[in-house]
């Protein structure tokens, strides 16, 4: 996206596959969802998950996260504390929610309606159900 005024000739545009000549392929956007999953919890816990999985499906995206939990929500975990574990948890997943939903509208190109997120202190897996307003535009065939 532009900081300053586009080029001549050239707008804004709300996808980074808007640049191209045509749409993204299903896997091309469920790959670069994960990558950007990736660097968000970098850039805002500090923390990256060891893997990241997103299946689109219509107006639903599956997103699982393994090694998901932040050290000192582990640290908690481990110390017996499960139900402050778990609040700790949600309660920044709540605050980090507003951005979240900017990144994966972002990716995307569509709103996102509904976030449904739950984590497993026990695995260390987080799951998030997204839903879309609308399937995004990608390839067909």
């Amino acid at each position: 996206m532009y900081l300053i005024e586009p080029p001549e000739g050239r707008t804004l545009r709300s996808t980074p596959w808007e640049t191209m000549s045509s749409l993204p392929t299903r896997e091309q956007l469920e790959s670069l969802l994960a990558q950007r999953v990736q660097i968000f919890y970098q850039k805002y816990l500090e923390h990256c998950p060891s893997n990241v999985f997103c299946n689109l499906f219509e107006d639903k995206v599956a997103i699982v996260l393994e090694n998901s939990l932040t050290p000192s929500t582990q640290l908690l975990a481990d110390a017996g504390q499960q139900e402050l574990a778990k609040k700790v948890r949600n309660d920044v997943q709540k605050a980090l929610e507003p951005q979240f939903k900017a990144v994966i509208e972002e990716v995307l190109g569509v709103p996102v309606i509904d976030l449904l997120s739950n984590a497993t202190l026990e695995t260390g897996r987080t799951a998030t159900i997204v839903v879309l307003a609308q399937p995004p535009q990608v390839q067909l065939g």
